[in-house]
């Protein structure tokens, strides 16, 4: 990976006060997925769900000044920490690269006022984005409406096949919020609904899509698997109290998993789980 490229993408993203490495691994990372879906100088990529603009950085650094990048996302610009998505966004707008890239806050793709013509753009992007979503049918339905805005699809998540010991921490974490947002009227957490690659490439096809091209590509170094494993740890409680319906067998059920959570991440080297991406026409 091109070091000065990386360190050239990263200028444009907001510094992080608490650890400076922190964007340069989440740049190195997107770098390998834009790389391996091949997109090209001058292309116009439609980025949904780009939140604080770390892939849409990287999209806008590789199309140059010929191409263009248009990111939309449903949340509002006041969402997020420790740096909001608009503040976020406005930095990187405000870069070398800001005159590549467009963005619009509270958009949801869903709506009947979100058109654009057919093959507006060469590529769509979806990047780490799918568990936010409210449920397989929302996935599927998006990626339905957006075929004939473009012919080339690259997505990208979070890989729950669990490779070593010491992913398997992350992967118990999203488990769990995964298991309790199921019965949240609304929600703001980091993980709404849990995709295996088993039930994207399923979603994918039967809305359309033909796989042409798919990997798993190690992202162990990142930040995120510690993220969600303290995330979940500090608010499953407030979570069950405020869904006291639920039936007690369940609510033992996620008290058990935390348990073994807390078991599994106190052995220490905790790393995040791969990320499985895909290109599909």
């Amino acid at each position: 990976m091109n070091n000065q490229m990386i360190e050239e993408i990263v200028k444009c993203m907001p510094p992080n006060e608490y650890d400076p490495t922190i964007q340069s691994l989440q740049t190195e990372h997107r770098l390998k997925l834009v790389n391996f879906w091949d997109i090209k100088v001058g292309s116009k990529v439609l980025e949904i769900g780009c939140g604080q603009g770390d892939t849409t950085a990287v999209l806008a650094y590789i199309v140059g000044d010929e191409g263009f990048v248009y990111g939309i996302d449903i949340a509002s610009p006041n969402y997020g920490s420790p740096v909001t998505l608009g503040d976020s966004i406005n930095f990187l707008k405000n870069s070398s690269i800001g005159n590549r890239i467009k963005v619009d806050f509270e958009v949801n793709i869903l709506s009947s006022k979100v058109s654009f013509p057919e093959n507006a753009f060469d590529y769509i992007v979806l990047s780490h984005c799918s568990w936010y979503l409210k449920s397989p049918k929302e996935l599927h339905d998006i990626l339905k409406k957006i075929k004939k805005w473009g012919n080339t699809l690259c997505f990208a998540e979070w890989d729950t096949r669990v490779q070593t010991n010491e992913q398997l921490p992350h992967f118990l974490s999203v488990l769990i919020q995964a298991q309790y947002e199921c019965f949240k009227e609304s929600s703001l957490s980091n993980v709404r609904t849990l995709f295996t690659p088993k039930d994207i490439q399923s979603i994918a096809e039967s809305a359309g899509w033909q796989i042409e091209a798919e990997k798993t590509t190690d992202s162990s170094q990142l930040q995120d698997g510690k993220w969600e494993i303290e995330n979940t740890l500090a608010s499953y409680e407030e979570v069950l109290q405020a869904a006291n319906h639920l039936p007690h067998k369940f609510q033992a059920l996620i008290q058990s998993e935390i348990y073994l959570l807390e078991a599994a991440s106190s052995q220490g080297n905790v790393k995040s789980m791969s990320t499985y991406t895909f290109l599909a026409k």
